[in-house]
């Protein structure tokens, strides 16, 4: 028995060498990468995505800028099918961007998609940040400029000393970001916009297709950001109609109102309102509401009428000595406004008091509060 198993040992080896020259076994196992693991970083702007691939080398004490590591300019680095290549911003694989909707990189236009980034340094500071439609390659050695979809120059900054190299994005807005490679003392940004509302609107359109559109509160959310941002209001107003259609109540109206307004037409959007303000869901936060707005249009009689009749229907409700105060404050009459804040602040949850009592010291300096 001991002798058969030295000789199965023996052959052991040589069974694993030749199955491995067959190829019966040629999937590995994953393993970790080692100097240069692999990240993504990702940013929503807007209702928008962008994603970064990349792996993250050390600087680990060497002389980075101008080296192997990260050339200067563009080289031809000995293999693959590059002549001129840039940097591949990043170690192993191509480093990729991904755009979800179609954007614009320091104002020029790129389609979305997944696209190379590379980066072509220049001693003097600047350089080029350059997307490409092959993502595919491994680093830059099959880098070809004729693959280009977009190159954009910038200019490097000095930042503190960054160990692993990182993307990030910076200075997010509603609408952009700044994405930025930080490595050793060096930074690469680069901005980053969307159309934001032209994106939403048609994003809108498409849900509105969907599950989205079977209720009132889909067409209605998509009218009120219409509105808000001014934008398309023609068809805003056909989703207000199409959320008043499935279920018709305060919100949409009002909606539907204000977007009469914002096109024009007073007469409609003062005899919508007035549907709004009867309907059984009004109460009254909705009128107060109203009368802000009203105060915001400058329609300051409007805006008191409303709060008078607030207070009428809801003599009560802190909102009703509230909203006279505010009117009363747009009208200068300090006094009166004053003595409505007064019993506002009596009668306001806790959580209001805080703003009411910092409105009653700006009456009882003579100011408006609104």
């Amino acid at each position: 028995m001991k002798n058969h198993f030295t000789k199965f040992k023996t052959f052991l080896p040589a069974l694993f060498i030749a199955v491995a020259s067959t190829g019966l076994f040629a999937q590995t196992i994953t393993t970790p990468r080692g100097a240069s693991p692999s990240a993504e970083t990702s940013q929503t702007i807007g209702i928008s995505k962008v994603t970064i691939n990349y792996s993250r080398p050390s600087v680990r004490e060497r002389d980075i800028w101008g080296t192997n590591l990260a050339h200067y300019g563009y080289n031809n680095l000995g293999f693959g099918t590059a002549t001129a290549a840039p940097w591949r911003a990043g170690a192993n694989e191509n480093t990729t961007i991904t755009f979800s909707h179609n954007a614009t990189v320091e104002g020029k236009e790129i389609p979305a998609g997944t696209y190379g980034l590379f980066v072509g340094i220049h001693e003097d500071g600047k350089a080029d940040i350059i997307f490409s439609k092959n993502s595919e390659s491994w680093g830059s050695f099959f880098y070809s400029q004729d693959e280009d979809q977009l190159r954009v120059s910038v200019s490097s900054q000095e930042v503190s000393h960054t160990e692993r190299l990182t993307y990030d994005f910076v200075d997010i807005d509603n609408s952009s970001s700044i994405a930025v490679l930080d490595w050793e003392k060096k930074r690469f940004p680069f901005k980053i916009e969307f159309a934001v509302n032209e994106i939403v609107m048609t994003n809108a359109e498409n849900e509105l297709r969907s599950t989205a559109g079977f209720g009132w509160q889909g067409p209605a959310s998509a009218a009120q950001y219409s509105l808000q941002n001014n934008i398309e209001l023609e068809k805003g107003l056909a989703w207000a109609e199409q959320s008043i259609a499935a279920q018709q109540n305060f919100n949409n109206l009002s909606v539907k109102s204000q977007i009469q307004a914002a096109l024009g037409n007073a007469e409609d959007a003062k005899a919508t309102m007035e549907l709004a303000l009867n309907d059984p869901g009004a109460g009254a936060p909705q009128y107060y509401t109203y009368g802000r707005q009203l105060i915001g249009q400058d329609k300051n009689e409007d805006a008191m009428a409303i709060f008078q009749q607030l207070n009428k229907k809801w003599p009560d409700h802190w909102l009703a000595p509230h909203g006279l105060a505010r009117g009363y404050s747009r009208a200068g009459d300090f006094k009166k406004a004053l003595k409505y804040e007064q019993i506002a602040l009596e009668k306001c949850p806790p959580g209001s008091k805080g703003f009411l009592t910092g409105f009653v010291a700006q009456l009882e300096k003579g100011e408006d509060f609104n």
